[in-house]
């Protein structure tokens, strides 16, 4: 377990440790997000949106106290993926924990990764100016156990390791890299509350800057069983760069696209026939699918064609898969200019959101859902709830993730 240790606070010639831009905290309440149990009831929505539509604490290592001690404590879990930086801290509250405080930015890390095969200066310059922030809001909120994790990006790049020690100098927080399996059932035990109720299998997806995980799980009381899964080093950073630029044109454009398809599908082949039997055992109309990521909440947001992102009217949205199906095909047609005047895409994800179509509608090739639930939680959301769950005990959160695959 990878506990949060405040830096040595250096404050001379003017420099702190938790000084830099701050970046602007995702939308959050204070109402509390379930813990454990049932479904919450995901909110169904059909039509394609209209044309144009898309104290600090420098003290030594923390040591576990017990649950009791930590009960009124705040927990925090940090995200660094390929593309983003992703800061939660929550306090528990009966079976359910309370949002605090909350935090992304895009940083990119992953950037030029596929070529390289290592992460740039400006790459870890940016994640590391975001993970400054991050900790300094751990102070701020007087977090008594952390868990810090990084993907993709630290897993292939040679230099990962040494960017993960400069992170631990210079921000005080210990990233734990970890492995495409446990990457998956965080994903699982962060949003599978969202999924729809029903019998047979489901199929809960992530689909990240760097990778994808499918997670192949049946319903149980309190947590899903996983019963399969699945890890490509294709996210809509390294897919996008894999496939490289946009071509000039509509044509060049549709091209490329099925080449992003073909590299997917390809890489999804073992699995698609490890779960054909499951797949064939239950009516299509029985199937259940459910999403986490940036690509489906982005295009949530387009079908129903917000004015701008609202994590309250997309987490938990039941959308028909035509629909996310029709919005895919008509971005992946479209130029990066038009791309980016449309709501809820804008700049930051104009360039990387056709990767996601790409990975989105072979998804639904492999598990043709007729409607696909969408989650705006996962990795953090399960870290928190693995935590809590273990009463705060380091030892134990990893266990209460391995229960998902009994």
């Amino acid at each position: 377990m990878a506990e949060y240790h405040p830096p040595a606070m250096r404050e001379e010639a003017g420099h702190s440790e938790a000084e830099g831009r701050r970046g602007t905290p995702e939308g959050f309440s204070g109402s509390p997000i379930p813990h454990q149990g049932p479904s919450q009831g995901p909110r169904i929505s059909g039509g394609l949106p209209e044309e144009g539509g898309d104290s600090p604490d420098a003290s030594p290592r923390k040591q576990y106290a017990g649950p009791r001690a930590g009960l009124r404590q705040a927990y925090a879990a940090i995200d660094l993926g390929t593309n983003n930086c992703r800061l939660l801290i929550a306090r528990p509250s009966g079976e359910h924990f309370v949002v605090i405080d909350a935090f992304s930015r895009v940083v990119r890390l992953g950037e030029g990764l596929a070529q390289s095969g290592r992460l740039s200066d400006e790459a870890m310059d940016r994640a590391v100016e975001a993970l400054r922030v991050c900790g300094e809001k751990l102070r701020k909120r007087n977090v008594h156990l952390a868990r810090s994790v990084a993907t993709e990006a630290c897993r292939r790049a040679s230099n990962g390791m040494d960017f993960i020690e400069r992170v631990r100098e210079e921000t005080g927080i210990h990233l734990n890299v970890i492995t495409a399996q446990e990457e998956a059932r965080l994903a699982v035990l962060g949003c599978h509350i969202l999924l729809e109720s029903g019998e047979g299998p489901a199929m809960i997806f992530d689909i990240g800057g760097g990778s994808t995980e499918l997670v192949l799980i049946e319903s149980g009381p309190t947590v899903p069983r996983i019963l399969d899964w699945h890890s490509v080093p294709y996210g809509v950073v390294s897919l996008s760069e894999t496939c490289g630029e946009e071509g000039e044109g509509e044509a060049a454009r549709i091209e490329r696209y099925a080449a992003m398809r073909k590299l997917v599908r390809d890489s999804f082949a073992d699995f698609a026939q490890r779960i054909s039997p499951k797949r064939l055992s239950r009516p299509i109309t029985e199937l259940r699918l459910l999403g986490t990521s940036g690509t489906v909440t982005t295009l949530a947001s387009l079908h129903l064609d917000l004015p701008q992102y609202d994590r309250r009217a997309v987490d938990g949205l039941i959308v028909p898969s035509q629909d996310m199906r029709a919005i895919s095909e008509k971005l992946s047609s479209m130029s990066p200019e038009q791309r980016r005047e449309l709501p809820c895409i804008g700049r930051e994800r104009a360039d990387l959101v056709v990767a996601g179509c790409a990975i989105l509608e072979t998804i639904l090739d492999l598990w043709p859902a007729d409607r696909l639930g969408v989650a705006d939680r996962g990795i953090r959301e399960g870290i928190l709830r693995s935590l809590m769950a273990s009463g705060g005990h380091p030892g134990h959160a990893r266990a209460v993730l391995q229960k998902l695959e009994r």
